[in-house]
């Protein structure tokens, strides 16, 4: 195996360990802790309306979950077929970077706000470079 294809699986290892991380600290939020929204917290927010506090909470912790969720995947592709040389799991790993940074940039012209936007996109750069390390096994596989 080649050091950049070493290099490259490693570094998405790394993005996808970082993702699940976050992924449950932003769950241990939901479930336990305080969090703000937009510079408020949500039990400021809920006023002590219990289910408008558990209704923020169960969004926070879906989204944590289906990060949760993506993160394991994101794992297993990059520790199994993409360590093994796949060429598929390359183009995966790809899509599944741009569909988040797509979904997440979204926002920005649909609804005008851009907290939450930029961790995504600095993901997809760093899958980016990572894949491009090992941008030769597609030229192999051609």
């Amino acid at each position: 195996m080649s050091k950049l294809r070493t290099v490259s699986w490693i570094v998405l290892a790394l993005v996808g360990a970082l993702v699940m991380l976050g992924a449950l600290g932003s769950a241990n939020l939901a479930y336990r802790g305080e969090f703000p929204l937009g510079g408020v917290s949500v039990s400021e927010i809920a006023s002590g309306r219990e289910p408008v506090l558990l209704g923020l909470r169960g969004a926070r912790a879906t989204a944590a979950a289906w990060a949760a969720g993506w993160a394991a995947l994101f794992l297993a592709v990059v520790l199994g077929p993409y360590r093994r040389g796949d060429v598929a799991a390359w183009w995966g790993i790809l899509a599944s970077a741009v569909v988040l940074a797509l979904v997440a940039g979204a926002r920005v012209p649909l609804i005008g706000v851009r907290a939450g936007s930029g961790g995504p996109l600095v993901m997809l750069a760093i899958v980016v470079i990572a894949l491009l390390l090992d941008v030769r096994r597609l030229a192999r596989a051609a």
